[in-house]
Formats: C-alpha cells, structure tokens, sequence
C-alpha cells in the first residue's frame, strides 16, 4: 500500500513537474547561458558579463527601467485603493445575488483578450473617441482631446488590466473575517475608521499583499499596454527586450535585460514582504 501511495503520489507530481522543468527552469537556465555569452566575431562568442556592465553603464537603459518601476509601483498602489473599497463591500456588506453580480461584474472584462481591452481603451480614449466627443458635446472642450499616448493612460490600462488579481484575494481574505468582530470594535465605542485601521486592514494585509505582489508583478512584466497606450515616447523596459530579441537579433543583451527584470522584481517583492512581515507561503496560501 506505502509503494502504490508513492508512485500514486509522484504521478500526481509529474505535470507540475514536468511544466517547472520544460517551461521555466530549462529555458531560465538557457537564457542565463546566453546573457553571459559576448560577441568577439561572426558566430564566436566568450563568457563575460559585458553585457550586464553594459546595461549598468547606459544611462537610458537604467532610467527606462527606473521608470518602469517606479510606475509599476504606483499603478500597484492606485489598484490597491479602489480595490479595496469595492472588495470590502462585496465581501462584507453585500449579500446573496447582489454579491454574486458584483464579483460577476468584477470578473466579466477578463471574459476577451488583454487585446481586446486594450483596443476598447483605445477607441475611449483617442481624439475621435467617445470621451473626446463628450467632452465636446458638453461644452467643457472647444475641439478633439487626445487623451492616448501618454504615462496617464498607460496607467489607466494597467490598473484596469490588473484590478480582479487584486480584488480576489481580498474578497477571499476580508470574506474570513467574522462579521462579530466588526460588530465587538463598534460596541467597544469604535469609529468606522479606527475599527477598519484596528481590526479589518490588519486582518487583511494577507490579501493585500498578496494582491500587490501579483499585480506589480504584472505590471513590471506587462508589454500590450504600455505599447499600445503610451506611443513612441513612453519606454517601457519590456519594450526595450522585446526590441533586443526581435528587432536587433541581440539575444545577449536581450537575455540580459529580462534576468535584470527578474532579479530586480524578486528583490522589490522581498522587500514588500519584508516591510509588512508576511511570508510568500502566508500571503500565497
């Protein structure tokens, strides 16, 4: 019986085992080799870090992901305060069917393609679009207003694209907290805002962290978005691999672009954890 559990059990592990090693560690490992590698002729190559020196050195190759950073950051925040509002009302304050369309609402836009919803901001968001044509309609603008290419509406798209992976795991985490407890903070003389900073935002932090980590991750990672929303002139550092790999054939700097993105992103998400106590086990599980 323990040698059929066993095998039983390792069956159970091989798809996963066989995504980890086929999908992430075999290429990761591949794509370390290659961010390694110089170029010295046609076809000959030595191991160096020219490469990282190099993304070290260039000023605009650092500034591009700084800024990346920085807005991944804040489009993490902005999608963290609208999220929760609307979270904690589902969870706490609705009830039945009324519950069940929010979140269905909640959940609907990611029902088409990142694509999809990029292009309706687009069709929003353009000179001829409906915002611009309402704008007009109103009297508040005398002409079309471009509204597209530009780091507000990279940013509008990246909290829209993200806010369900944060709704969940607060929805799941404020939904385990006993309504009684809310109930005892009010009796106790509580307020509405100490009892949500004594009592829900802390039993929360799981899920907000949780939520956060994902959706920077996303963020960070994200390349549609700030393509489409944010034109020539808002760089973004996916953008700059993506053209290392496609446009200039340079795998080496390329390799070495995404293993920065991957170390720098490991390292903010160790700090957040840091900063707020939590483990990846708690916050993930």
């Amino acid at each position: 019986m323990a040698a059929h559990a066993r095998i039983g059990f390792v069956l159970l592990l091989m798809p996963i085992l066989l995504w980890l090693v086929l999908l992430i560690i075999i290429p990761h490992v591949d794509m370390l080799l290659i961010s390694l590698r110089e170029r010295v002729g046609v076809g000959e190559y030595r191991t160096s870090l020219a490469n990282y020196v190099t993304i070290a050195t260039e000023p605009l190759y650092m500034r591009t992901f700084m800024r990346t950073a920085v807005m991944s950051v804040l489009a993490t925040l902005i999608t963290l305060l609208i999220a929760f509002p609307v979270s904690y009302y589902i969870a706490k304050m609705a009830r039945g069917r009324v519950r069940s369309v929010l979140f269905l609402l909640c959940l609907i836009p990611f029902w088409v393609s990142e694509l999809v919803r990029t292009f309706g901001w687009m069709i929003l968001l353009r000179e001829t679009g409906v915002i611009s044509q309402f704008l007009q309609w109103a009297g508040l603008v005398s002409g079309p207003v471009e509204m597209l290419y530009n780091d507000a509406a990279i940013m509008v798209g990246l909290v829209y694209t993200s806010m369900l992976f944060m709704v969940v795991p607060l929805v799941t985490t404020l939904d385990s907290l006993d309504d009684s407890v809310i109930e005892a903070g009010y009796d106790l003389g509580g307020s509405g805002w100490s009892v949500m900073r004594e009592i829900v935002i802390p039993h929360a932090v799981p899920g907000i962290v949780s939520g956060c980590i994902v959706v920077f991750m996303l963020s960070l990672g994200n390349y549609l978005t700030p393509t489409m929303l944010g034109g020539k002139d808002s760089l973004w550092f996916t953008e700059m691999i993506y053209s290392q790999f496609i446009v200039r054939f340079n795998w080496e700097l390329g390799a070495a672009f995404g293993f920065m993105l991957l170390f720098a992103s490991s390292v903010i998400v160790w700090g957040m954890l840091r900063l707020t106590g939590q483990t990846l086990e708690r916050t993930m599980g």
